[in-house]
């Protein structure tokens, strides 16, 4: 995105980018800093279409000079939390043209750049200046593009999270942000008097577009944190005046955990994205703000929001992630036919905010498209309202002796019973079934529960071969950079994986 993107202009005064302790910046300022990015890069042999890769922490910074990249270059933040390896690997995937680091973070992103000849450029923040405002050093003279960036040009390159395969290169379009951010500035009513506070990591699209480019596109104001941090979010809400949050479900529930004076003055949504929001948590939620509790469905390659739970008065329906806002969205059959409302299927979309295509690898998009779909790989139904559904994802579904199981309603189960805290459902290998139900919980507090208790609890309201065969005590549920919980993989972690007999099908009384 680039200056015409954003709400300059008229509204030139308006706080763009603001960030707790700091003093704010202005839309102005922040069309000034692009400007100001945009002659560093030229200087450094960039052009429209290379690559720049970038390693921010989280803050008022990486989103100015996020935008300010893609303004005239594709930009492709990478997690500041990477090893040195992984770091290489992104660099060559990326074929990347430039490298832009935080002055206090990436060396080992710096070495890798110089083994690979990439140009270094260091940005250095002015922490005694407005949130946002920094400098950008950088070597050369070359002139300035005279080509300006097109709608249809690469601005964003992210990769998926190559849980279970080799990442891939997504490619992302000035148009597709410019009209996603839209669609979510539209769905949640966002105007120019709106402030979202961000806690979500800039480097991934829930944080980057769904909280920070849709502000900006609404002429709305930003509030950058350093991350999510539970005992100063409450502190947070009221210092930035927040109208808004967005987060993923495991940053909801220890919002909930902590026990705030009152209720912040301003809020008037929250929004959940990027894995399922247990019910539990939404109406802890809605009891603890006195504000709709938004469920969205989002994902890389649409762009980021597929759907969301309408504001009133429209209806939000228990399990449901809402109805599409911008994209078309279907169900596939395992016979690639396009099923009927309320048939459970395969999630697919289309739509002006769906990648064409993967840049790599290649192969990736025989499989990842179908008559024009994208398919998600997301399991669930669409109702005769338009309202989405989702069953889980078709990698994590358990299959048990043929019988599919979701994880997610064996979690949200599991969140009912008063001693736990957090739950997360798996597959556990075996001999005869293939697969069946595994689960890990972090208890409360005060709570008191054990295995034999809580598979007692899910014998009272699941068919028996949706109870979990073993469920274990944990201090942690293991968490992606974005606070998701990780199920591929999870037996593994715990050491379950080696277990292959029959199922503890005898429950204690």
């Amino acid at each position: 995105m680039a200056e015409q993107d954003l709400h300059f202009g008229s509204d030139a005064g308006r706080i763009a980018i603001s960030s707790p302790g700091r003093t704010p910046l202005t839309y102005a300022a922040l069309a000034a800093q692009v400007e100001q990015t945009r002659c560093a890069l030229a200087r450094a042999g960039v052009r429209p279409g290379d690559a720049v890769a970038t390693i921010f922490p989280n803050g008022p910074e990486a989103l100015a000079a996020t935008i300010g990249i893609a303004s005239c270059a594709a930009v492709a933040p990478l997690n500041p939390a990477y090893t040195a390896e992984e770091i290489d690997f992104y660099l060559a995937d990326l074929s990347t043209r430039a490298v832009v680091l935080h002055r206090d973070a990436g060396a080992p992103a710096a070495a890798a750049a110089r083994r690979r000849g990439v140009p270094v450029l260091v940005l250095d923040p002015d922490p005694s200046g407005p949130a946002g405002a920094f400098t950008l050093e950088a070597t050369g003279r070359a002139a300035p593009a005279d080509v300006a960036p097109r709608p249809a040009d690469v601005a964003l390159l992210l990769h998926t999270s190559g849980t279970t395969a080799r990442p891939k290169l997504v490619p992302l379009t000035r148009a597709r942000l410019r009209r996603s951010a839209s669609h979510i500035a539209a769905a949640l009513h966002l105007t120019p008097g709106d402030v979202c506070l961000n806690v979500m990591p800039l480097f991934h699209v829930h944080g980057l577009i769904g909280a920070a480019l849709s502000s900006l596109c609404a002429g709305a104001t930003v509030c950058c944190t350093p991350g999510f941090n539970a005992l100063r979010f409450y502190a947070w809400l009221e210092e930035s005046g927040a109208t808004w949050y967005t987060a993923v479900p495991t940053m909801h529930q220890a919002v909930l955990a902590r026990n705030p004076a009152q209720r912040p003055s301003r809020l008037r949504l929250v929004r959940s994205c990027s894995s399922p929001l247990p019910e539990t948590i939404a109406t802890g939620l809605e009891s603890r703000f006195e504000v709709p509790v938004l469920n969205a469905y989002g994902m890389t390659e649409a762009t980021h929001q597929v759907a969301c739970t309408p504001l009133p008065p429209g209806a939000r329906r228990p399990g449901s992630v809402g109805v599409p806002t911008g994209p078309e969205v279907g169900v596939l059959g395992e016979g690639g036919q396009l099923l009927p409302a309320g048939a459970r299927g395969e999630i697919v979309l289309r739509g002006d905010t769906i990648i064409d295509g993967y840049e790599k690898p290649a192969a990736a998009n025989e499989s990842a498209f179908a008559g024009g779909w994208f398919r998600t790989g997301d399991e669930g139904l669409v109702d005769t309202d338009g309202h989405v559904t989702l069953t889980g994802r078709l990698k994590e579904l358990i299959n048990s002796g043929g019988e599919k199981i979701s994880p997610y309603e064996v979690e949200d189960l599991l969140l009912r019973h008063p001693a736990v805290s957090q739950a997360v459902c798996f597959a556990l290998p075996h001999r005869t079934r293939g697969e069946v139900v595994g689960a890990a919980v972090v208890l409360c507090a005060e709570g008191q529960a054990d295995d034999r208790v809580l598979r007692r609890f899910t014998a009272d309201h699941l068919s028996a071969f949706k109870i979990p065969q073993t469920i274990v005590m944990i201090d942690q549920l293991p968490k992606g950079p974005t606070g998701k919980l990780q199920r591929i993989g999870m037996a593994r972690l715990l050491g379950l994986d080696g277990r292959d007999g029959e199922p503890d099908t005898e429950l204690p009384e």
